[in-house]
């Protein structure tokens, strides 16, 4: 018997206008962290987890060690040629975080530090590293880090790393959406946010310069568009990218004429996305015009309106990136929901790496060359870990520069597969599952299975150094791509967001009775997990269905669906109607509120419960989650562990050392094994 009391929140009656009516919500108050009992309602959360976890200690540890013994703590990461330098970036064993050096040579690219982010980080409980941009000529680094987790706004500093030292140039407030140098390293273009923290404005810092004297390039005015900025691969045209989630419009300024005004490409128009790149005598463009999963065009440097196809568009085969050299040039897609790599010649002709049938993640590595026949990639599986390639574009040739090391272990001793749900309406959910050898599949075994689905953002399978420690105890791991994701195209996307979002859901508790029906997993011990959108997906399925899982992880949730995007005094809400819909009109009050889990959780039981949260996140505030579990205490009709964490000092992405990550990690591990 679990000797601490569960904490309990105060209810105060509470109206908050909807567009649905005048709804009670009695924990509305825990919107305002500025009140003590917020404070002290988090605090207690925190108090009940820690002695949860205190009386498991023993597990935790035991996981913490499993995990910190597969990884290789002092390693170093594959040297990258970028002109005259090779750049590289290691760690040491007992440091919490990399540091980034270079060198004249293979064998000397971890000699000269660049800049050792420990050191970046002494005294202070939160770093995360942002902008690493090294100039032209290779004699400055643009680099910028968030030093108190507080709201992704970042200090951007620029070093001269002939003596190590930062200049007196800072800027302060800088947004996380790119940083692009002029030609003649002169000035620093950079992006910043508005107080919703919404991308607006791209900023020119000449230096030597205040940050009060910066010019001010571009505004986004239309509240629903983001701004991103980087440099062409060919380091000719710094490129201006404002996207909604339905529409785009690129602007280019010559990265030697730093002062010229931006050009348009092409004016935004509703439902055209494009992107762009310079490709020697022409750019070249990634567009859905009349072409729902993109094509591939090309246009002149004095037209860039005019476009000319040539790669057409294939239903299915969803092209989500380009990379543009001087002989060739590479496209990253999703196939039959599988990434793979193909490269077009400019001589013309194609060809498709060859990256075997496992699920697996393929992801475009850095190719700073521009004049090169090779091209690096990184590859991972659920059975193999991250591994650097380096291939010859016309032969195939592949050189495996770096395998990440997994000491102590057999990878020979685990299998993956995918397998394929039907999901309510017949629609076939690809479905990535990985064990040990030794685990039956008799319909006994526990399993975890995670998913996302939301945004076209696509889960390709990845190696996990703690999974191991789960598929060790005869746990199944599988990997759900429901609707809502891309992986199956740009329709996967559209079938599950909006008015078809319950798709996303229907399609994991799909899976979910997949791998009981075919005897991955018990039926009595199935646990779910994800962050996020992902955390509203879980949700989702434990208000729908509580009964099919036995735990449940919901990270950094997305809970109060109809609330969160009904209030625009809140960071990013007018941004996200595109992808939920807006609660003040019908018919997307009605169907937001069928599905979002605070206002469907009701008087049941529900399965055991870890949630995470952290007060200074800004993506997904942390009283929507602090608020579900204390509704979830109050109203629930069983004791199953209800267990929450809140960051005091940390955003969305959690804590940032990597040992305090590890063991964040073992927590949510050993709370799985507990209780499923």
């Amino acid at each position: 018997m679990f000797a601490v009391q569960e904490p309990e929140a105060k209810q105060i009656e509470h109206h908050w206008d909807r567009p649905t009516g005048r709804v009670n919500d009695p924990w509305a108050w825990l919107r305002n962290r500025d009140d003590p009992d917020t404070i002290a309602y988090l605090e207690a959360e925190n108090a009940y987890s820690e002695a949860w976890f205190g009386e498991r200690q023993e597990l935790v540890e035991t996981i913490f060690g499993e995990i910190k013994s597969r990884i290789q703590e002092t390693d170093i990461t594959a040297p990258l040629k970028d002109g005259p330098w090779w750049y590289s970036s290691r760690t040491e064993e007992g440091r919490n975080y990399p540091i980034h050096c270079r060198g004249r040579s293979v064998a000397e690219a971890g000699n000269e530090v660049l800049l050792d982010e420990n050191r970046e980080a002494e005294g202070r409980d939160f770093f995360s590293l942002d902008a690493f941009d090294v100039s032209r000529d290779h004699r400055l680094l643009a680099w910028s880090a968030d030093f108190d987790g507080g709201g992704e706004k970042y200090t951007l500093r620029v070093r001269d790393l002939t003596t190590g030292t930062d200049s007196p140039d800072i800027v302060h407030d800088v947004a996380w959406c790119g940083t692009a140098w002029s030609h003649d390293n002169s000035s620093l273009f950079y992006v910043t946010a508005n107080e919703a923290m919404r991308p607006y404005r791209v900023w020119r810092h000449d230096l030597g310069t205040e940050q009060a004297d910066d010019t001010l390039v571009f505004e986004e005015l239309d509240e629903r568009f983001y701004v991103y900025i980087e440099l062409s691969r060919s380091g000719e045209w710094i490129i201006i990218d404002s996207r909604c989630k339905t529409s785009s419009e690129v602007l280019l300024i010559p990265s030697h004429e730093p002062v010229h005004e931006p050009l348009i490409v092409r004016p935004r128009a509703d439902d055209l996305e494009y992107s762009v790149d310079h490709w020697g005598d022409r750019f070249v463009i990634l567009t859905n015009l009349d072409a729902e999963d993109f094509r591939v065009m090309t246009a002149p440097l004095d037209e860039p309106a005019v476009w000319s196809e040539l790669v057409a568009h294939q239903a299915g085969r969803r092209i989500v990136n380009m990379e543009p050299f001087n002989w060739h040039l590479v496209l990253h897609e999703w196939s039959d929901a599988q990434q793979r790599l193909r490269v077009l010649f400019g001589d013309g002709g194609e060809r498709v790496f060859d990256l075997g049938s496992e699920p697996h993640e393929v992801e475009v590595d850095a190719n700073p060359e521009w004049h090169t026949e090779t091209f690096r990639y990184r590859y991972q599986s659920l059975t193999t870990p991250i591994t650097i390639y380096e291939e010859h574009v016309r032969t195939g040739e592949r050189t495996m520069l770096k395998q990440t090391p997994v000491p102590g272990v057999d990878l020979s001793k685990y299998l993956a597969t995918r397998e394929w749900a039907s999901s309510h309406d017949g629609t076939r959910v690809p479905v990535d599952l990985v064990r040990h050898i030794d685990t039956p599949t008799d319909g006994t075994a526990p399993c975890l299975i995670y998913g996302y689905g939301s945004y076209e953002a696509s889960e390709p399978p990845w190696f996990s150094p703690a999974r191991l420690s789960l598929l060790d105890r005869g746990f199944v791991w599988a990997l759900a791509h429901p609707r809502g994701g891309g992986e199956l195209g740009r329709r996967w996307y559209l079938d599950g967001k909006l008015l078809h979002k319950r798709n996303t859901f229907l399609d994991m508790i799909a899976v979910t009775e997949h791998v009981v029906a075919n005897n991955w997993a018990s039926p009595r011990r199935v646990a779910i997990r994800g962050g996020s959108a992902g955390g509203l997906l879980v949700g989702a399925c434990t208000t729908m269905r509580p009964e099919l899982f036995a735990a449940v992880v919901a990270e950094v949730p997305f809970v109060d669906v109809v609330t969160t995007m009904y209030d625009q005094t809140l960071p990013l809400t007018i941004t996200e109607w595109d992808e939920w819909g807006n609660p003040a009109e019908e018919p997307f009050a009605s169907y937001m509120l069928s599905y979002s889990p605070y206002d469907q959780t009701t008087a049941r039981d529900y399965p055991a419960l870890l949630i995470t949260t952290g007060l200074n996140d800004v993506r997904v505030s942390y009283h929507e989650p602090a608020k579900w579990i204390a509704k979830l205490r109050a109203i629930r009709t069983n004791d199953a562990p209800l267990i929450m964490r809140c960051e005091m000092g940390a955003g969305h992405a959690g804590p940032s050392g990597r040992y305090d990550l590890w063991r964040e990690e073992a927590r949510v591990l050993a709370f799985v094994v507990s209780v499923v």
